[in-house]
């Protein structure tokens, strides 16, 4: 009597797709058994697709039968079985070897004669090209989806799939960790270890709740997706969800993850002020270390000093201590700082000046709008040369992420102008809000927080004999001209004509100067 294998498969493994399938499959096989008296020796029952050869249980079932534990196999339907050229060849030589005598389907009939032989290759290669031609449906469909700017694919952190009407949409509960995560990592004090451990403890957590991996923080913050853009197949599409970091933002993260391409030794101690200034003698950084333990109330303490690497030689500078150094920098920041009400009077004049602005910000929006449409003009340029073959997919490719690139930046810029309008005021604003902030953060006792604000205020900072010799940069650089002044008294700086002076030379330098200003290193 022949002996059986009963043979039950579906594509997927996944709890919520074709959830009724094995069950339907298993049921309808033993009653098609009991109907046909057919010896069942074992059931096998394997939840993955047969598109490509590879399948374990499928393999070990055929080897079962070859040592002549079974001669047939019950199935469904042939597609059960394969939907593979490579295992279809299988199943059908094993039949030339009398190997499989029986194969027994309940949407199909088979014999082992020719004729049977024939209609079942028939039928494997139906199977075949149902996957081949869904495979080829999949794809278009994929890619009418990306004309659309609809990313094809699960929604990364910070996102959330829209079942319902297809679409990204924020996801309220890690969003904002997103974001804070690119604007932690801009500021170049971070690695991926501390950046880690702030956005764990602020929440922010992979899918399956686990702890986000050092690889899951570099691949976040490279993706485009997150300030508009997407890639698909290496190419570049404008996409229509939400951004949560501008184009700017997102470059500034490139090029400090470029900087930081030598990451710190294992075990090496993280100090605030380290690589923050140069030597003034012979230009090498100026590194940190711990030294001098000593007890005070029964506690150790140490004390850290700051001194410079001697990469080049000889040099003949001394150290510092880490708490001198602090006091220096925070007389450095209080020379940018405004006091309150007069930082308010600021605020109260840009108001003013908002008003007037209304003309201006038109014509600005429009020179935004023709550059825009010059970007769109050479895409559709480059689409004719590359449909004409006139140029290669690497060149096309190449130049088209290039010009994507800056439309999505100009774009994000128009956005901000009509939501924002006068920019230039905006940024004035800004930057009187961080000079009021200034004194505050002098006074505080948090070192991480002097150092980023410092960072702000000039380029290549340098340290000799002690001492820090810093230039301010850009729109600082009126408020370190202005200092004298603004210490002598209450009435000194309207008397003086100082306020307007300053308020004047923001509005005269436009963004630039202020965008300095406010850029971290």
């Amino acid at each position: 009597m022949t002996k059986y294998f009963l043979y039950a498969r579906k594509s997927t493994d996944e709890p919520d797709r074709q959830i009724l399938s094995i069950e339907a499959q298993i049921a309808e096989l033993r009653e098609f058994a009991a109907r046909e008296h057919l010896d069942i020796v074992d059931t096998l029952i394997e939840s993955q697709t047969a598109k490509e050869p590879g399948r374990p249980i499928f393999n070990d079932m055929l080897s079962r039968i070859e040592k002549g534990e079974a001669q047939g196999i019950l199935s469904w339907h042939p597609d059960r079985l394969a939907r593979n050229s490579v295992d279809g060849g299988k199943i059908i030589y094993l039949i030339d070897l009398a190997k499989i005598r029986e194969l027994k389907f309940c949407t199909f009939w088979f014999e082992p004669t020719p004729q049977g032989k024939f209609m079942l290759n028939i039928a494997f290669g139906q199977s075949k090209y149902y996957v081949d031609n869904l495979s080829e449906n999949v794809k278009r469909g994929l890619r009418q989806k990306v004309r659309r700017g609809e990313y094809p694919g699960v929604a990364p952190t910070g996102y959330l799939n829209d079942k319902l009407n297809h679409k990204m949409i924020i996801d309220p509960q890690r969003y904002r960790l997103v974001q804070k995560v690119f604007e932690l990592y801009a500021t170049g004090y971070h690695s991926f270890k501390t950046l880690r451990d702030v956005i764990t403890k602020e929440g922010l957590l992979s899918r399956s709740q686990k702890i986000l991996t050092y690889s899951n923080i570099q691949m976040l913050l490279n993706n485009p997706f997150y300030y508009g853009a997407f890639k698909f197949n290496g190419e570049l599409y404008e996409g229509k969800h939400e951004p949560a970091i501008t184009k700017k933002l997102f470059d500034t993260c490139q090029e400090v993850m470029k900087q930081r391409a030598h990451p710190m030794k294992r075990g090496e101690k993280l100090f605030v002020f380290r690589n923050l200034l140069t030597c003034g003698e012979c230009n090498c950084a100026i590194t940190a270390e711990q030294k001098f333990k000593y007890q005070k109330n029964g506690n150790t303490h140490e004390y850290i000093y700051y001194r410079c690497t001697k990469k080049h030689g000889y040099c003949s500078q001394p150290f510092i201590r880490e708490e001198l150094l602090a006091s220096q920098i925070d007389k450095e920041i209080q020379k940018v700082s405004l006091p309150q009400d007069w930082a308010d009077t600021m605020l109260s004049e840009l108001d003013k000046q908002e008003q007037d602005s209304a003309q201006s910000s038109a014509l600005v929006a429009q020179n935004l709008k023709e550059e825009i449409s010059s970007i769109e003009t050479k895409l559709d340029s480059l689409l004719d040369a590359h449909l004409e073959k006139t140029i290669t997919v690497e060149e096309y490719t190449a130049k088209k992420n290039k010009l994507l690139a800056s439309k999505i930046t100009l774009d994000q810029k128009l956005k901000d102008f009509e939501r924002k309008g006068d920019r230039t005021l905006e940024l004035t604003r800004k930057f009187i809000s961080s000079a009021k902030q200034a004194m505050i953060v002098s006074t505080r006792d948090n070192l991480e927080e002097k150092r980023k604000f410092f960072q702000k205020l000039g380029s290549n900072p340098r340290l000799n004999r002690r001492e820090i010799q810093a230039t301010p940069r850009g729109a600082w650089l009126l408020l370190t001209d202005s200092y004298p002044h603004f210490r002598g008294g209450d009435g000194i700086f309207a008397d003086s004509g100082i306020f307007s002076k300053v308020l004047g030379d923001l509005d005269l330098n436009q963004d630039k100067r202020l965008q300095r200003a406010l850029s971290y290193h």
